[in-house]
């Protein structure tokens, strides 16, 4: 029985609903390389920001998630994790990104933030959508307390840093726009896998999110992210890059060694394809009607 008030299941489902169009005459073998806060990389799919790998699949596998995104020119993104282990995933030689919990204990962010600098991170984030419990209360993780940012609080993060600051789990035009007269410069569509039941997918928020901000900044999306397809939606859609998160903890627990990079690599030449029958010869060539909808609300009501 399908879980409707999921939302991977609705993510996964609305996916699925978005249709594309063929466009073969002009086209050409497409180039993905992207150019993100100042580095180039040879495409814009990425790691999702994994928290905890030994503890969910096995010692090590942070180990190996860094080197498959190391060996195959991948920005890694990383969530909670301590100073040792950020270190630890950065020395394999992947250009990396730290998401920061709210911690309620702002000095720790503030700590991390500067940690970020000292071993030259790309950017840093902030995981906006994780301060409450399942009640409602303060959440609390590996025994921090969580506490929701202002917006104030978020304006003097950005102030205190030379780095890129990312805010993470968005999916409203308001956090978007908020998030930007604070100063952030980057923001991840996302509902954290199912943080609330019945979230929106990100790539129905993406749209109306992109048209609603008057700064150009980079738009990252994740949640169900499977495939090369996928990938072109969210990129069609204006989606700047696309991470791609369980799946790669599949791969990495069924062959630790080349599982995420052989991965990685299968789903770049997806892209390359979806791009090539589209005429998207280059990631500024993405257009969103290339991608057409199904009666998305008629399917969820016959569920």
């Amino acid at each position: 029985m399908i879980n409707v008030g999921n939302s991977n299941s609705i993510t996964r489902r609305y996916l699925d609903s978005l249709l594309i169009e063929t466009r073969y005459l002009n086209s050409a073998h497409p180039d993905q390389s992207l150019i993100l806060y100042g580095k180039k990389f040879a495409s814009p799919i990425m790691t999702a920001a994994l928290s905890h790998l030994d503890r969910h699949l096995f010692p090590g596998s942070t180990d190996a998630y860094a080197s498959g995104a190391a060996s195959t020119g991948t920005l890694l993104w990383l969530g909670m994790a301590g100073d040792e282990e950020v270190e630890r995933c950065k020395a394999k030689g992947a250009e990396m990104i730290e998401i920061i919990k709210p911690y309620a204990d702002r000095d720790l962010i503030y700590k991390k933030i500067r940690h970020a600098e000292s071993i030259g991170l790309l950017a840093v984030g902030i995981d906006i959508d994780h301060p409450f419990a399942d009640d409602g209360g303060p959440d609390q993780v590996d025994g921090f307390t969580m506490a929701p940012i202002t917006s104030d609080e978020l304006k003097d993060i950005c102030s205190c840093t030379s780095l890129p600051v990312i805010v993470k789990g968005v999916l409203s035009s308001y956090d978007a726009n908020t998030a930007v007269n604070a100063g952030v410069q980057g923001l991840v569509l996302s509902h954290h896998n199912n943080r609330i039941e019945y979230a929106i997918p990100p790539l129905l928020a993406l749209p109306e999110i992109k048209a609603s901000l008057e700064k150009d900044i980079p738009l990252f999306v994740d949640g169900e992210i499977q495939t090369g397809m996928d990938v072109f939606k969210a990129l069609a859609l204006g989606a700047t890059a696309v991470s791609i998160g369980r799946p790669l903890m599949a791969a990495i627990n069924k062959d630790p060694e080349a599982g995420m990079s052989n991965y990685l690599l299968e789903v770049r030449k997806q892209l390359s394809k979806a791009m090539a029958y589209t005429g998207c010869t280059n990631l500024s060539k993405m257009d969103p009607s290339i991608v057409h909808y199904m009666n998305y609300c008629k399917e969820i009501v016959e569920l």
